[in-house]
């Protein structure tokens, strides 16, 4: 966790655009400067509450920034998307693996430096050089690669290589299946208009799978109804 105690400008944009692509399930052209047929979310499509209540995010205080407790991204421009359409997040109660706490570093962030409404939330003032610097699909899929290097593929089960800014929506996807989560809300979230989405949900996944063989054992103890044929597949 890098990030939680990094001083670093870039690097604190990478670990929260990276948060914010998994929990939303972004594609890399939402969430980075990507040269794509959607458009990345800006500061303007935040919306941001506490208790209930919207907050100003251009005019409340970083106080009141830190009590949210949700967080809403209004589609304008993006893919698949409707205009209007909002998707939204509450805490997910880890210190830093949170949507809620990535976006309010973000609008900091951007406040601090007199960034406007436009501004593309993947867009960071780099103290360091005094300059505006966007965050890159290639920063992501560094960041991405030297993570599973340090965790050990052994323990992940894919090499550095096979992971790349694009796979955060899919992880994403597989980390809701894996809660148990209908895959019918899953493609609400990504915004899925078919079953294409199902091939971000692997069966692979051994925390999907585990239990798969003790199922099968423990109900696989059944009669048919009179006359009724043994079901084929083909």
């Amino acid at each position: 966790m890098v990030a939680s105690t990094s001083e670093s400008d870039s690097i604190n944009a990478i670990s929260d655009m990276v948060i914010l692509a998994f929990f939303f399930l972004l594609r890399p052209g939402e969430y980075t400067a990507n040269t794509s047929d959607t458009e990345p979310f800006r500061l303007e499509d935040v919306r941001v509450r506490s208790g209930g209540i919207y907050l100003d995010i251009e005019n409340c205080s970083f106080a009141e920034l830190d009590s949210a407790d949700f967080v809403t991204l209004i589609f304008t421009t993006q893919k698949n998307g409707v205009k209007g359409e909002v998707i939204g997040h509450g805490r997910s109660a880890h210190y830093l693996c949170c949507p809620v706490g990535a976006v309010i570093r973000r609008i900091k962030h951007l406040r601090t430096h007199n960034a406007p409404l436009n501004t593309p939330l993947s867009m960071f003032f780099d103290s360091e050089k005094s300059k505006w610097r966007p965050v890159l699909p290639r920063d992501i899929t560094t960041t991405l690669r030297q993570a599973v290097t340090f965790i050990g593929p052994q323990s992940l089960g894919f090499l550095p290589k096979d992971i790349e800014a694009r796979s955060l929506r899919a992880g994403g996807a597989m980390a809701l299946l894996c809660g148990n989560v209908d895959k019918e809300k899953i493609q609400l979230l990504g915004r899925w208009r078919s079953d294409a989405m199902l091939r971000y949900l692997h069966v692979q996944a051994q925390p999907f799978m585990f239990k798969f063989a003790e199922l099968m054992v423990n109900n696989g103890d059944f009669t048919l109804l009179p006359n009724t044929q043994v079901p084929q597949l083909a």
